[in-house]
């Protein structure tokens, strides 16, 4: 069949667009794999638009009659780019992410419970001097991790001092700074607000001469693939990436 004569006559064009972040973010090919895999076995092709961050998501290459819907994996907490394709009626799906705004579809991961249970963890190794590298708070799952992580500490009678805390994009570039921050406050334990975060982290830890873990422990979040990679070895907090795909 000849796409162009389908779009034209059924005014459907089979084609879901994923805004995502730069690909250099090993998270993102992670989750976009297995939403490709699940759209293809739906019939859809998928086109993948990239976020860059430092400027707006343009809307136009979204509204222009070439896709039938989008999913958004990198939407911040005031994005108004959910109410403008709602206001245009594209349909959209945000994905591992959440806005101020309520009532969109959303599918999203609990972050809440996770960094619990990351928090639980260290303190029951007997840690009370815990570090946290935090993500950005303009995003929900940054905002989430980090208010969560906060509250599970203080539940437990843990205290998380400023000259323990850092934050930042969720970049390897935040967690070798954070770690080179929040190491002169002397923590045994470090929580990182997902995995690539971790990976710097342990990248500024092998610069100081630190091992992981007999000097220090180190958690991340998301358990992406290279988590588990020998090199990494990396003690994580579980999310099924391809559950969040197939919801």
């Amino acid at each position: 069949p000849i796409q162009a004569g389908r779009t034209l006559s059924t005014r459907t064009s089979g084609r879901i667009g994923i805004v995502s972040a730069e690909l250099s973010n090993p998270f993102y090919p992670a989750l976009i794999g297995p939403v490709h895999e699940e759209l293809v076995k739906r019939g859809f092709r998928t086109i993948l638009v990239t976020d860059r961050g430092h400027e707006p998501v343009e809307i136009e290459p979204l509204i222009d009659g070439s896709l039938d819907g989008v999913i958004l994996t990198t939407t911040e907490l005031d994005s108004r780019l959910p109410a403008e394709l709602t206001h245009r009626g594209l349909p959209f799906v945000l994905l591992n992410r959440e806005t101020v705004e309520s009532g969109y579809d959303t599918c999203v991961v609990n972050n809440r419970a996770g960094v619990h249970k990351l928090a639980e963890l260290l303190v029951g190794y007997g840690h009370t001097r815990i570090a946290a590298i935090f993500g950005p708070e303009n995003t929900s799952t940054g905002l989430e991790r980090r208010n969560g992580f906060i509250e599970a500490l203080t539940r437990l009678g843990v205290e998380l001092p400023d000259d323990r805390i850092f934050s930042g994009p969720f970049a390897p570039n935040t967690g070798f700074s954070g770690l080179l921050h929040v190491w002169q406050a002397e923590p045994t334990a470090v929580f990182c607000a997902n995995d690539v975060i971790a990976f710097g982290a342990l990248n500024a830890a092998a610069s100081l001469g630190v091992e992981v873990p007999r000097d220090v422990t180190l958690v991340g979040f998301d358990n992406i693939p290279m988590s588990g990679w020998e090199l990494f070895g990396l003690t994580t907090f579980g999310v099924s990436i391809d559950t969040l795909a197939r919801e």
